[in-house]
């Protein structure tokens, strides 16, 4: 079962607002949660949080002299644009999000991390799309949020151009012994959590490490990646361990050869993405680690996506990544689905990872 420790930082970072560039208020979350489980904040002008874990100094298998573990903070989310003259606001998506997904979703729309204002996304409704309109997604031009106002004058006394939305929705357990977490933001906020108990469980044994270890929340993956980027840059890491959510593809009529990875089976370790060949020395010192102590992980069956490994292991010299992706059902909507086994594995994994790297 799902650590109620674990679960309760999990609800906790997916309820709050923080699309990409307004992440703060999640990374005072973070830096409220590891207080006192570091040696040292790094200081960076990417608004990611960095905090250190020194080692012993001696140096871990794979030649590991320093090691980056990242997860990002922020979630999907749109920028409004305009103001109709009826009140309705014009956004543009900050996920490259599908539209079909949007229509008579909450949102929450916020400045500076306080909430503003509530809102519905509305479309177009359906007697009056064209024929050829109805069998495609509506391009996001087509789409508004209403806030209820009655004109743009009113909507102005409540938003801004440049202000930010987020779906809004609650954090729920369902299934069977409450097996299945929905919630929104799960990307990345579960490997934000992954990494916040890491700190917790290896500071207090930091000694017995031979590497340090830094703990990069980035900003910004879902625009580009670049808070991943700048703090690989100033770490200079010779490995990496990624934590993120993939979309798992495992709804019923997907192609067996079209599946992602399998929910229950534990996190989805990447070959290949993208964006990255991940290291192969790496990957398979996961993978061994987790067959050796039982702990469920599982080979993603599928080149998609990408995350932050896509900037770190170009960046110096080059950073040998391996990366563990929480299987995840309805991945950026406002209904991110997990099994609270596949985190549980997910953490299981790290540690015993980081270990082996210590031996």
């Amino acid at each position: 079962m799902f650590n109620e420790t674990r679960q309760e930082l999990l609800k906790r970072l997916c309820l709050t607002f923080g699309p990409s560039g307004c992440e703060d208020p999640i990374a005072r979350i973070i830096l409220d949660c590891i207080e006192g489980y570091y040696d040292e904040l790094i200081p960076n002008r990417s608004c990611g949080v960095i905090a250190l874990i020194k080692g012993n100094g001696k140096g871990g298998r794979l030649g590991t002299k320093r090691l980056m573990l990242s997860s990002h903070m922020d979630e999907v989310g749109f920028m409004i644009k305009s103001v109709s003259d009826d009140g309705t606001l014009k956004v543009a998506s900050m996920c490259g999000g599908d539209t079909r997904i949007m229509a008579g979703r909450r949102v929450v729309i916020s400045r500076d991390g306080e909430s503003l204002v509530r809102g519905v996304f509305g479309v177009k409704p359906i007697h009056l799309l064209k024929a050829d309109e109805r069998d495609s997604a509506l391009p996001m031009d087509e789409l508004y949020i209403d806030i209820g106002a009655a004109d743009r004058e009113e909507a102005e006394k409540q938003v801004s151009v440049g202000d930010y939305a987020t779906f809004e929705s609650d954090f729920v357990t369902f299934g069977e012994g409450g097996r299945m977490i929905k919630a929104k933001a799960i990307d990345d906020r579960a490997g934000n959590a992954v990494m916040c108990a890491l700190m917790k469980e290896l500071y207090p044994i930091r000694d017995t490490i031979p590497f340090d270890m830094y703990f990069a929340f980035t900003c910004r993956e879902e625009l580009g990646i670049s808070g991943a980027r700048t703090a690989a840059h100033l770490i200079d890491p010779t490995h990496a361990l990624i934590f993120e959510s993939t979309a798992v593809a495992d709804i019923c009529s997907t192609p067996p050869h079209k599946t992602v990875a399998k929910q229950g089976d534990g996190p989805a370790i990447s070959l290949m993405d993208r964006s990255t060949i991940y290291d192969k020395e790496l990957t398979d010192l996961v993978l061994s680690v987790g067959e050796s102590r039982d702990i469920p992980c599982q080979i993603k069956k599928y080149v998609s996506g990408g995350n932050d490994a896509g900037h770190i292991h170009k960046s110096r010299s080059g950073v040998k990544c391996a990366v563990m992706s929480i299987p995840s059902r309805y991945i950026h909507t406002a209904s991110n689905v997990i099994r609270a086994d596949d985190f549980e594995s997910t953490y299981r994994l790290a540690l015993a990872s980081i270990t082996a790297l210590s031996e």
